[in-house]
C-alpha cells in the first residue's frame, strides 16, 4: 500500500473513497513557464478546447515549445488570434515577460518552497494563487497542496462531509480543518477527491 494511503485512510471518510489498490501519481514536468501559459489559457474551459487552444499556440512557433522571448515578441493579435481573450493574451504576455526578464529556472524553483513559488508567481499580473497551486500539484510534482478555493474540492467535501457553504467564512475554515489531518499528502487527497467527484454513478 502506497505511503499516502496508509495515512490518508486514517480519515475514515476519505479513506471510503480511496480505492487502495489503485493509487495515483504526482508527476514532475519541465519549462514551468510554459505550463503557467497553458494554465491561464486553459482558464474556464473545457479540456478538450483547452486541448485545441494550446496546439493552435504551439502550431505559431511551427509546433515548437516557444522560449519566453518568443511569447513575448509575439504580437498581441497573433497571440489573441488563437482564440483567447483580450485578458488572457495580455496574462501570457505577462508570463513571458516576467521570465524573459527575471528567469525562471525548473532547477532554483525545485529549491524554493510551495509558499515562495506562490508569493513569487502572483506577482505577476493575471496568476492567481489557484493557478499557481494547479502548478505546483500538475507540474512540480508537490505532495502537500491543499487547493481550498478548487470549486470541485468544495463541492466534493461539501457532499462528502455534509458541509453546509451559507457562511463562507465558516466553510473555508472547516475545509481547512479537516484537511490538516491529509499532511503532509494533501495533493494526493485532492486528487481523489476530484476523481471521486468525476465518477459516474454507480448503477
Amino acid at each position: 500500500m502506497a505511503d499516502y494511503i496508509s495515512h490518508l485512510i486514517k480519515d475514515k471518510k476519505l479513506g471510503g473513497i480511496i480505492d487502495v489498490g489503485k493509487p495515483v501519481e504526482l508527476v514532475q514536468r519541465k519549462k514551468v513557464y510554459l505550463r503557467l501559459c497553458a494554465s491561464i489559457m486553459s482558464q474556464q474551459l473545457s479540456t478538450k478546447v483547452a486541448a485545441v487552444i494550446y496546439r493552435r499556440f504551439l502550431e505559431l512557433y511551427g509546433g515548437e515549445e516557444p522560449t519566453p522571448e518568443q511569447i513575448a515578441n509575439t504580437p498581441f493579435d497573433t497571440l489573441r488570434s488563437i482564440g483567447l481573450s483580450n485578458a488572457k493574451t495580455g496574462y501570457v504576455h505577462n508570463v513571458a515577460k516576467f521570465v524573459a526578464e527575471q528567469g525562471m529556472d525548473d532547477e532554483k524553483l525545485a529549491t524554493m518552497s510551495n509558499e515562495e513559488i506562490i508569493e513569487q508567481l502572483t506577482s505577476i499580473k493575471g496568476v492567481g494563487r489557484w493557478t499557481v497551486e494547479m502548478l505546483l500539484m500538475f507540474t512540480l510534482g508537490r505532495e502537500d497542496v491543499f487547493a481550498v478555493d478548487d470549486l470541485g474540492i468544495q463541492q466534493a467535501m461539501i457532499r462528502l462531509y455534509k458541509l453546509d457553504r451559507t457562511n463562507k467564512k465558516e466553510f473555508i475554515e472547516k475545509m481547512r480543518r479537516i484537511s490538516a489531518k491529509w499532511k503532509p499528502y494533501r495533493t494526493y487527497a485532492c486528487l481523489h477527491l476530484w476523481q471521486w467527484k468525476d465518477a459516474p454513478p454507480e448503477k
